[in-house]
């Protein structure tokens, strides 16, 4: 995403919420399907149509929770977690033709987008790893989804870097995380490990980019980006995003 084009949409964003206020939040679900490459860990990348949500944009299987999935507790509330997950499993399937098992499934993080984007979709993020069966045979219908590619997490940031791809900060917060594994069984064991992390995204624009930041960040409560102290944020700047994560 260009720098014209970022502080186009951060600004569209803005005269939206002034207008409109803060959006409902729709349930979601995305799951980054896993498999070990000659190189090393891959995850399965997909492009959205340019014509929907997230046009253009290279991203793993989701999206939001439909009523199919739903699944209730034994206090007859909704189970949130499980819901998701048998979401994470069909989106798999309708996007990619690619088969999940569920009891698989790792949840990692959770991600709330800012109240200033129309559209707020509430998506928990899960890994696991590609059945034997469907470790190449990935099928999509050039309709919703317009091409694929299994990549190494850190040629998928590069190639965001050269403005090859397009990633929101969600799929390149978790495809920084991953780069960190040599493999699909380090990953899914250490993610495990994890409590999963929750982004509730707060946002504003500086003079050095659009900034996102999350809880621990200094400036995170009083959306100002300027405070001095810890910082856990994304500033996005033209073709480059910068990562900040440290304490006072």
């Amino acid at each position: 995403m260009s720098e014209i084009n970022d502080l186009r949409r951060y600004e569209a964003w803005s005269k939206h919420h002034i207008e409109f206020g803060e959006s409902a939040l729709i349930p979601a679900a995305t799951v980054v399907v896993m498999r070990d490459g000659s190189d090393g860990l891959e995850v399965l990348m997909l492009r959205k149509n340019s014509k929907i949500a997230f046009g253009g944009m290279w991203v793993f299987p989701g999206g939001r929770v439909d009523d199919e999935d739903e699944v209730i507790g034994d206090k007859g509330d909704l189970d949130e977690l499980a819901t998701a997950s048998k979401a994470a499993v069909r989106e798999a399937e309708e996007e990619a033709d690619i088969s999940i098992d569920p009891d698989s499934l790792v949840w990692f993080s959770h991600w709330v987008p800012p109240p200033i984007v129309p559209k707020r979709f509430s998506t928990f993020f899960f890994a696991t790893k590609a059945l034997d069966g469907d470790k190449g045979n990935v099928v999509i219908d050039n309709g919703e989804i317009t091409d694929h590619a299994w990549m190494q997490p850190s040629i998928a940031l590069q190639k965001r870097d050269n403005a090859d791809i397009e990633l929101a900060p969600p799929t390149w917060i978790s495809l920084t995380l991953l780069s960190s594994f040599h493999s699909v069984h380090n990953a899914l064991e250490e993610l495990d490990k994890m409590n999963p992390i929750f982004y509730r995204t707060h946002m504003a624009k500086t003079d050095g980019g659009t900034v996102a930041m999350w809880e621990g960040d200094a400036g995170y409560e009083t959306n100002n980006p300027d405070v001095s102290g810890s910082r856990h944020r994304l500033t996005m700047f033209g073709n480059k995003y910068f990562f900040e994560q440290s304490s006072d």
